[in-house]
């Protein structure tokens, strides 16, 4: 017969404290069932689940714990544990997990209090939580800060959409994006992301930005937020926007070019992803002659988008070939994929309108990038607090972790 034990150790952090525990039961020959360990602020608080034999040797391995711990000025406490009670925790390993990701500016108290409680309201136990950002100097301030915060936690789910839509409004009523992920195999192993470009790699609106060079700023304004909003088909409202604009100097785009306001965290996702090897494509309802600069400033593979028509130098208010709308997007990413040998699970779509909803409904993680309100409802997750670097935390990454690719330095530049 053996007996289980918890072993609780608490106190101040230092090397070597687990390599001396563990030689004692080592020594003892007791196996470990179960093992954790956490530090924060050079607290620690380690825990050991083993199973000592009944026959008398247990009294040993308890005392020399307990002079090495003295030793180090750690406090330990042994709890044994019911053998029914290990079993069921043994059975409660197979339940599902689900991960909940934290995105802001800054995370506090009532942001963890009011998730952790919306999960327990759910019957789920959080098991786990870690902080994926750096630690935070209280005395520099960064100009663009950003803290992410994830919970693993257990138990069964039963209707998916209505926690995504709850957490959703938690975190619109508090400033912070909340995200909900099944923990499995396919959340670790993304390997194509597709972004939209107009207000998602960049902070405009291309063919607002030609028609306000135009003279019809207002009426192409208009056109572009009925169909982002959904209540109007985008070929035809992409038609009537590209008629306005019949006439204009094709010198005008190169203008344009040079001003696009790049997104903030663009160049930090950008690049982390594709020193992890990721594929990365534009699949854009705006304009080649802007996507394919975008495609040398960053290095991406795939890039789709309408072609501008000219003749004498001039727009003629058409485009070459089809209109790349929502359906065609959804239908790009499919053959990129299958191109890539990578299963739709694996590929992260982002964007902001209406327009996107086909391609981020059929990717393993689509995400609505501050994104028009039908968007964001429809959409699995959203992102409405922080840059598009906020990405990487839904991928579980930690900024040590992105700091180790040693990216290059991001541009100083705005311009494409």
């Amino acid at each position: 017969m053996s007996e289980i034990v918890l072993i609780n150790v608490t106190g101040e952090d230092r090397p070597g404290i687990t390599a001396a525990l563990t030689k004692i039961l080592a020594r003892f020959h007791v196996p470990i069932l179960d093992i954790g360990q956490s530090t924060i602020h050079n607290a620690l608080a380690l825990g050991l689940l083993v199973e000592l034999p009944r026959e008398g040797g247990d009294c040993g391995v308890f005392r020399e714990l307990l002079f090495c711990a003295h030793g180090m000025g750690l406090d330990i406490r042994f709890t044994p544990i019911d053998a029914d009670d290990y079993e069921g925790w043994v059975l409660d390993q197979g339940q599902p997990r689900h991960i909940l990701t934290l995105l802001g500016r800054e995370i506090d108290a009532e942001h963890i209090a009011r998730v952790s409680t919306a999960v327990a309201e759910r019957g789920l136990n959080v098991d786990r939580i870690v902080r994926l950002t750096g630690r935070i100097s209280r005395r520099e301030e960064r100009p663009h800060p950003l803290a992410s915060v994830e919970l693993s936690v257990r138990g069964a789910v039963d209707e998916l959409a209505e926690l995504h839509a709850a957490l959703l409004a938690l975190g619109q009523s508090m400033d912070v994006d909340v995200s909900v992920q099944e923990d499995d195999i396919f959340r670790r192993n993304r390997r194509l992301v597709c972004f939209d470009m107009d207000s998602t790699l960049i902070q405009t609106e291309v063919i607002d930005e030609l028609a306000a060079v135009a003279g019809v700023g207002d009426q192409v304004a208009a056109i572009t937020e009925l169909a982002m909003r959904g209540e109007l088909d985008f070929q035809e409202s992409f038609r009537r926007r590209m008629a306005l604009l019949e006439g204009l100097d094709e010198s005008v785009l190169a203008g344009i070019v040079e001003r696009l306001p790049i997104t903030e965290g663009a160049d930090r996702l950008i690049a982390s992803l594709k020193q992890l090897g990721y594929k990365v494509a534009i699949l854009s309802g705006g304009f080649t002659y802007f996507a394919e600069h975008l495609q040398r400033r960053f290095g991406v593979d795939y890039v789709y988008a309408n072609r501008l028509e000219f003749q004498d130098g001039r727009l003629t208010g058409q485009v070459s070939g089809d209109i790349i709308d929502g359906k065609r997007k959804a239908e790009l990413l499919r053959e990129i994929a299958a191109r890539e040998g990578i299963r739709l699970e694996q590929v992260i779509a982002v964007g902001d309108g209406a327009n996107d909803l086909p391609m981020l409904s059929i990717a393993g993680l689509g995400i609505a990038f501050h994104a028009k309100p039908i968007v964001t409802q429809q959409a699995r997750h959203a992102i409405a607090n922080v840059g598009l670097d906020g990405i990487l935390y839904l991928l579980g990454m930690r900024d040590r972790d992105v700091e180790s690719l040693q990216l290059p330095a991001p541009s100083t530049q705005r311009s494409a």
